[in-house]
């Protein structure tokens, strides 16, 4: 709720609820930190955004620039906010910011107005990036590149909702040179000249000074407080169990519960109500009809870095897509599968139609994963505006006007290759990892005559022997495949209208033996033999289960979530499918029996 130009005022209405209804600091109730990510409430206690000092403690209040200024021995400290992110990227476009050290984010995809975002980094004259992938779209504008530490390399803590700070060890070896993001910014300090207040040996020495920092001159006066810690050593350090702050010097670990008997951090203990003021939003018009929305799905995280590199987690949902009403569908001829372009004053990207009532109408929903590294033209956040909360200055990202319209090209295209393809500027195209090399949708404005040519260029002349072919001079279709002793190195299928194929299958070759011409014969069919079911779309990326598997199963009796997962494993690892998995059993079983006690278990 906080991702709108209203973001801080919807919160502040969410706890006026809670305070006006009696439901603060009473168990199984209260408002929660609602962020968008793990490990925000523990960014904000390090002061990580530039409108706080560390310790929760404020830039404005005069008494806390005080306490931090003495702290440190520093000789001077900011009196006023900094820049935030969508104002930061403007001073940056206009020669304001002449460097910038990025570190832990890939604002060309993840910021508002992302193709401004990017000419701004593109144009400063000097760019410094911390990542731990080579090739993200912001990393390629980069003059110095900092290989950093990935997740499970670091070593550190994180802070949960509920205030617990957990030890977070590194479980994995740093890589070759990867290094620390304090690490870099330590030597970068000291480069500098402040050698003495950056001289820290490892984490338990900068754990040290958060905790003092958090326990100076508090007494009770602020609510973030771990002072317990302050004194702690490397040992005790590497074996810190998890804790809830606050946890003041002489008090013993232990659960604590905010505000159950009042006393709240002001100045007379009482809590307050924030007045808010509705705010009707709406920026549809005539030219641009819908509101469009952007989030996360299931199997994807932020912006693909490291989650495309695993073909498991791209097995369910392998292509940017926009999620549709069937009724607006409908009026606009827009089919399942479909290719469309949604656009708006700042920009178009093409996406697949996604047909679901998922959506109310007039909505639209589009992931905000796809990245140019895997997709053509679906960096969703160049579409939105640089509208953010007037306090928090969060980004508005779940509301902007566009347009929706089918796009059709010459043709469509469906591909598996050992070797990662290269489309060019082809106006549509999406790669994703599979087990043995890569799949990829496409679409062309020019229509394909040789496929073995198109097939060669496309691959890098990685294909040497002559494919077998297929076409249907009646529907258009065409298809080639290459094999290699037996071993399927592509299969490319075009068609004037969107591949009908079976994606799970094709990708499946990649790891099998072909070494009869009946079985190539089979790959070229773009489907399984009678013997073998198709798997149809992945449901379960853990192991690999398809929706008709799941539909077959329910032939067998298996009509609960349970019972999928005592059958296929679906449902049994992560469980991150279940929801999935009980919307087929609703729309199968109960509409086969109009029983829907067999959902029940």
């Amino acid at each position: 709720v906080n991702q709108s130009e209203s973001g801080t005022d919807k919160v502040s209405s969410i706890i006026n609820c809670h305070f006006a209804t009696g439901r603060i600091g009473k168990r199984g109730m209260g408002p929660f930190s609602i962020t968008g990510q793990p490990n925000a409430m523990g960014g904000r206690e390090v002061g990580g955004l530039a409108n706080m000092l560390a310790a929760h403690m404020n830039i404005e209040d005069e008494n806390h620039r005080a306490i931090v200024q003495d702290f440190w021995n520093s000789p001077a400290v900011p009196t006023q906010q900094g820049l935030k992110a969508v104002d930061m990227f403007q001073a940056v476009a206009d020669g304001r910011i002449k460097a910038l050290w990025i570190m832990a984010t890939n604002p060309v995809d993840s910021m508002p107005d992302a193709d401004f975002v990017q000419e701004a980094i593109k144009n400063c004259p000097f760019v410094v990036v911390s990542d731990v992938a080579e090739t993200t779209d912001t990393v390629r504008h980069a003059n110095v590149k900092l290989p950093a530490l990935a997740w499970s390399e670091k070593d550190g803590t994180v802070t949960n909702s509920e205030r617990r700070i957990s030890r977070q060890r590194a479980f994995l070896k740093a890589p070759e040179e990867a290094k620390a993001d304090w690490w870099h910014m330590a030597e970068v300090a000291k480069r500098m000249g402040f050698d003495e207040g950056f001289d820290y040996r490892d984490y338990a020495s900068i754990f040290r000074e958060h905790a003092a920092l958090s326990a100076y001159h508090n007494d009770d006066s602020r609510d973030f407080d771990i002072g317990a810690l302050s004194t702690i050593d490397a040992k005790t350090y590497d074996e810190l169990a998890p804790f809830q702050w606050p946890y003041r010097a002489g008090e013993k670990a232990g659960d604590t519960r905010f505000f159950s008997e009042g006393d709240f951090y002001t100045p007379d203990r009482k809590g307050r109500f924030i007045a808010v003021a509705s705010k009707p939003q709406s920026y549809t018009t005539e030219d641009y009809p819908f509101v469009l929305n952007t989030g996360r799905i299931r199997d994807q995280w932020h912006t693909m870095t490291r989650t495309a590199k695993t073909a498991r987690l791209s097995s369910h949902l392998a292509e940017p897509f926009c999620e549709i009403h069937p009724d607006d569908a409908e009026r606009l001829q827009i089919n399942d599968a479909d290719l469309v372009a949604v656009s708006n004053e700042r920009g178009m990207i093409f996406v697949r139609a996604l047909i679901t009532d998922r959506q109310k109408e007039g909505n639209l929903f589009v992931p905000l994963h796809w990245t140019d590294q895997y997709a053509a033209n679906a960096r969703v956040d160049t579409l939105f505006a640089s509208v953010v909360d007037p306090f928090s200055g969060q980004p508005a990202l779940k509301n902007v006007a566009v347009n929706i319209e089918r796009f059709k090209p010459s043709q469509y295209g469906f591909l598996v290759s050992k070797e990662k393809p290269n489309f060019g500027d082809a106006p549509y195209w999406a790669l994703a990892k599979a087990e043995g090399g890569w799949r990829a949708e496409f679409a062309l404005i020019k229509p394909v005559d040789d496929l073995s040519i198109f097939g060669n260029t496309v691959l890098g002349g990685a294909l040497h022997d002559t494919p077998q072919l297929y076409s249907a001079p009646q529907s258009g279709d065409k298809r080639a495949v290459w094999f290699e002793e037996g071993e399927l190195l592509a299969a490319l299928f075009l068609s004037p209208e969107p591949v009908a194929a079976s994606r799970s299958y094709l990708v499946d070759c990649l790891k099998q033996d072909f070494d009869t011409a009946l079985l190539r014969q089979e790959v070229i069919a773009a489907r399984p033999p009678a013997n073998r079911i198709d798997k149809g779309a992945i449901v379960c990326s853990c192991f690999g289960v398809g929706v008709n598997e799941i539909i077959n199963a329910t032939a067998s009796g298996c009509y609960t979530v349970k019972a999928i997962g005592d059958c296929l494993n679906a449902g049994t690892n992560c469980g991150s499918c279940k929801g999935e998995i009980a919307s087929l059993l609703r729309e199968y079983v109960v509409e086969a029996t109009d029983d829907p006690l067999l959902m029940n278990g």
